[in-house]
């Protein structure tokens, strides 16, 4: 039967924790950290094309369309390694916020990867998509399992599902600020306040996975909440102020388990129910109208 398009859904992510555990050889940092698969999503549309052409449209004027693409890479990637003699046209109808520290780019690569896989009728594995993953970017690989909880190691690309029977999903109100955070210079700063030894809050932390795994197995918010870390969080801040005027407002409003994702400039909190993660959502759309503002859950 032939395929006239494939529609599947590309979920953003949440990180959890995120500790830095130090710098590789390849240039790469070396962390662990727990991902949270989330409803926020773009729908990638994928249609068989007549020629080996891979092309690539999106809703988001601003977004590249070419080689600069997690998603064109992908696609040829894909292509180029299995001798596919068919091309596809790729459409990205983008919700996450992009460089927000939401993983939007490597779902979509994961996506496409998945999707093509499917299309194209290659049969692969998850172990072979894994090595098409990887060479892409750290987060695919998370994207690639079907899971809504992880632990990543190595560059974040070695996956370990949590397999969490009858859990509860966490309900979160999600903050992103219109400004554009550079990952590549949170992570020569965070290199460089390490090398000099300054605070001791960049390498020790007192929190760790087991303390979330748990907390999710029990429904423990509170305890949840002792557990969220990030590493990037405070070099993070100190270079882009807007982080912590999220931060803050969030604090104000009595909220406890407040992180950012990612290398930011993505904030999140983690509150106890859908009833209050829409009502904050609508509180903080009329006071902030130019933050990008979710009630998310997960999924």
């Amino acid at each position: 039967m032939t395929v006239n398009k494939l529609i599947l859904h590309s979920h953003a992510k949440l990180n959890l924790y995120l500790k830095i555990v130090g710098k590789r050889k390849d240039g790469y940092h070396s962390l662990q950290t727990i991902f949270e698969r989330i409803d926020l999503a773009d729908t990638v549309i994928i249609r068989p094309s007549l020629t080996r052409r891979i092309s690539l449209s999106c809703n988001k004027s601003s977004l590249p369309r070419g080689r600069a693409n997690l998603a064109f890479q992908s696609a040829k990637l894909l292509q180029k390694a299995c001798a596919v003699s068919k091309g596809a046209d790729i459409e990205l109808i983008k919700r996450i916020p992009v460089g927000a520290g939401l993983g939007g780019g490597s779902s979509n690569a994961a996506a496409v990867l998945l999707g093509l896989n499917k299309l194209w009728k290659l049969g692969l594995s998850l172990d072979k998509l894994l090595v098409f993953g990887r060479k892409i970017g750290s987060d695919v690989a998370f994207f690639l399992y079907n899971c809504s909880f992880a632990l990543g190691e190595g560059r974040g690309d070695r996956i370990k599902p949590f397999h969490l029977q009858g859990v509860r999903p966490l309900w979160q109100i999600l903050v992103v600020p219109r400004i554009e955070v550079r990952t590549p210079r949170v992570y020569r700063e965070w290199d460089a306040a390490r090398q000099k030894k300054k605070s001791l809050w960049l390498t020790i932390s007192q929190s760790n996975v087991n303390i979330i795994s748990s907390a999710l197995r029990k429904g423990d918010l509170t305890r949840l909440g002792q557990g969220l870390f990030n590493s990037l969080e405070r070099i993070t801040l100190g270079l882009y102020p807007q982080v912590g005027v999220v931060k803050k407002r969030l604090s104000d409003l009595g909220l406890k388990s407040i992180l950012m994702s990612g290398s930011g400039p993505a904030v999140f909190s983690v509150v106890s129910s859908k009833k209050k993660a829409v009502s904050l959502s609508r509180l903080l759309t009329r006071e902030h109208p130019h933050w990008q503002i979710f009630a998310t859950r997960t999924v």
